[in-house]
């Protein structure tokens, strides 16, 4: 179900929001972000964050539903929440069995969606993955630059795990009208540190064909989440979220005449653009990269 464009805005950044996976490489950053903006977060995760980092600080089980209902609707004589930005999960493939990754991925995130509802939640924003495109390309897209009018490909379980959350809140949207649910499909997250590793990549354009040299900043996977938890939005919608430019000095469609021959382009590839387009969160979301590493 599409979404559709509220036509008052909700002004809810003084609100309560609960972050999940606030101790990760991108949740460290959300957290910042949020609270920078006026947000109340309390910030849940299974390892401490970085000591002096905001927000309220909270351990819970995820795949425990009684946990994740007190994290919603209020615990030790706290405000329930208003809204909730879900990024806890095995962040990738192949870092435990798939199985366990399937077992810890979906049912938190349906215990997450659930609680949220029961609550009377109706602001959530997710981490989908960029996996669910279907990279790692091996079969490539059949054309670029990739947007999500694209069917989803998953060729892991991890981002086959993805895709079920997101059919999840399509239905979910189906079932209440007025829930928002806005799944984040992040690019490949990096940090200033690691910008260092990346003219070791220059010589050999095959070691990052597999996300189509794709990053984020997690500086602008935060602008991304807060303008989704702000946006005026009801209904299911995803998004790309990625920086403008690839992790090469070369340009795009030289990247792609050598590494995805043939390929399909519905449109001029310019300069050193991404090749995930951003252009539908720009357009319903605001957000626009404000940081490189070439910068």
């Amino acid at each position: 179900m599409p979404s559709r464009v509220l036509p008052q805005p909700r002004s809810a950044t003084t609100g309560r929001v609960v972050v999940t996976g606030a101790a990760g490489r991108l949740g460290v950053a959300v957290v910042e972000d949020l609270t920078d903006h006026g947000w109340d977060v309390v910030a849940v995760d299974q390892t401490p964050p970085p000591a002096r980092a905001p927000g309220r600080f909270v351990t819970a089980d995820l795949t425990d539903y009684g946990q994740v209902a007190e994290l919603m609707s209020g615990f030790d004589e706290s405000a329930p929440a208003t809204a909730v930005v879900h990024l806890a999960a095995v962040p990738a493939p192949g870092l435990r069995p798939d199985a366990a990754t399937f077992a810890n991925n979906v049912p938190a995130t349906y215990n997450v969606f659930r609680a949220a509802r029961a609550a009377g939640v109706r602001n959530v924003v997710w981490a989908s993955s960029e996996t669910v495109l279907g990279l790692p390309f091996a079969v490539p897209p059949v054309s670029v630059p990739v947007d999500e009018e694209m069917p989803v490909q998953p060729w892991s379980t991890y981002a086959l795990g993805k895709v079920c959350e997101e059919e999840l809140a399509r239905h979910l949207v189906r079932w209440d009208p007025e829930l928002k649910m806005v799944a984040l499909r992040f690019s490949n997250v990096m940090h200033p540190q690691d910008y260092l590793e990346f003219d070791t990549w220059q010589d050999d354009a095959s070691a990052r064909r597999w996300n189509m040299w794709s990053y984020i900043d997690a500086r602008d996977g935060a602008q991304a989440t807060r303008r989704a938890l702000e946006a005026d939005l009801v209904g299911f919608e995803a998004f790309i979220i990625a920086n403008s430019d690839t992790c090469m000095r070369r340009d795009s469609a030289d990247l792609l005449d050598e590494q995805f021959p043939g390929i399909e382009r519905t449109r001029a590839i310019r300069g050193r653009e991404s090749l995930l387009s951003i252009d539908k969160a720009r357009r319903l979301l605001g957000y626009e990269p404000r940081h490189s590493w070439t910068t």
